[in-house]
C-alpha cells in the first residue's frame, strides 16, 4: 500500500476531505458523542475516526460515510427520496455505458 507522502491528490479534493473531516467532528461534538461512542457504533478504530476528521485521503469511503450517517451529516440531498432518485438515475446512465473502459488494443496503421 503507498505512504500517505506517496499519494497524490488535488487540492481541491483535499480540501473537501478537510472540510468534510470538519463537519462530521463538529456534528458529532453538537450531538455530544465521544469519539469511543463514535468509533464504537462505526466498528472503527479511535485512530481512523481521528483520520477521517482530520481529512485524511487514505480512509476508505464506506467508513467516512458510515462515520457521517452517525452523526448526522448529510453528503447528498437531506431528503431520502430525493437520494432515491439520483441513485435510480444514476443507475440508470451506468446501464448504458460499457461495463468497463478497455484501451484500444491494436495501432491503427494510417501511413499509406
Amino acid at each position: 500500500m503507498a505512504k500517505l507522502s506517496d499519494r497524490v491528490a488535488s487540492r481541491y479534493a483535499l480540501e473537501a476531505l478537510l472540510l468534510l473531516g470538519q463537519r462530521i467532528r463538529a456534528a458529532r461534538i453538537e450531538r455530544k458523542l465521544t469519539m469511543d461512542e463514535t468509533s464504537t457504533r462505526a466498528g472503527i478504530s479511535r485512530a481512523l475516526l481521528r483520520r477521517i476528521e482530520h481529512g485524511d485521503p487514505g480512509c476508505t469511503i464506506g467508513s467516512v460515510f458510515e462515520v457521517a450517517a452517525i452523526v448526522g451529516v448529510s453528503l447528498f440531498e437531506p431528503e431520502r427520496s430525493r437520494l432515491t432518485s439520483q441513485l435510480h438515475h444514476a443507475t440508470e446512465r451506468l446501464a448504458l455505458l460499457p461495463k468497463s473502459a478497455r484501451t484500444g488494443s491494436k495501432a491503427v496503421k494510417d501511413d499509406f
